[in-house]
């Protein structure tokens, strides 16, 4: 088990082969259906790629920038070189897995053009709850992407920056970061909503 637990990668392959055995008890007591797994399985590629991205948003607004303050500065560079750069890595991507499985999600169900138009061509409340939860997801997507990485390649030093520069692109990020936090909230629970609500 150690051998397991100790790699990264091998604890993510054994998670995948545990979900397997799982979906191989689905097919023997259910059986296959082809739409409702496809919907199934992008769904559950959603919310695990929103829990990676959710869950950075979060480390790095309830645990990195509080605590930046007190790290002795000798110790900052290998927050500044190492860490962050990888986990804003799996931030970026995450974010763009989370708008890319939604909207093929959406699509499979039939309703992505009454979700982005917020329930307005067809008076559904679903679909207002769930379109008002796609927005919210895209504005944060654009936030993580065109915002908050650019602003952080500039305050981390992965550009060339001059002080001055780094000092307004860390803040611009952070507060960028702060707005995705606080979006977060109202955005799952329009998801949640939608699914268990209406």
């Amino acid at each position: 088990m150690a051998g397991i637990l100790t790699s990264l990668r091998n604890t993510v392959i054994a998670g995948f082969v545990l979900a397997v055995v799982l979906l191989l008890i689905y097919l023997a007591m259910q059986g296959y259906d082809g739409y409702a797994f496809g919907t199934f399985f992008f769904r559950w590629l959603h919310v695990l790629s929103a829990i990676m991205w959710v869950g950075l948003l979060y480390y790095f607004n309830f645990v990195q920038i509080p605590n930046m303050a007190n790290i002795p500065d000798e110790q900052k560079p290998a927050i500044g070189k190492v860490i962050a750069p990888a986990a804003l890595w799996w931030f970026r991507w995450a974010a763009m897995a989370t708008i890319a499985t939604g909207l093929i999600l959406a699509a499979m169900n039939g309703y992505i053009v009454e979700a982005i138009t917020l329930g307005l061509t067809d008076s559904v409340p679903k679909h207002t709850m769930i379109g008002i939860g796609m927005w919210l997801g895209a504005i944060m997507w654009f936030n993580v992407w065109f915002v908050i990485w650019p602003n952080q390649q500039r305050a981390l030093g992965l550009v060339e920056a001059d002080a001055a520069s780094k000092a307004k692109s860390a803040r611009v990020a952070m507060l960028f970061s702060r707005t995705n936090t606080l979006l977060s909230v109202p955005m799952l629970f329009a998801m949640v909503a939608a699914q268990n609500l209406f």
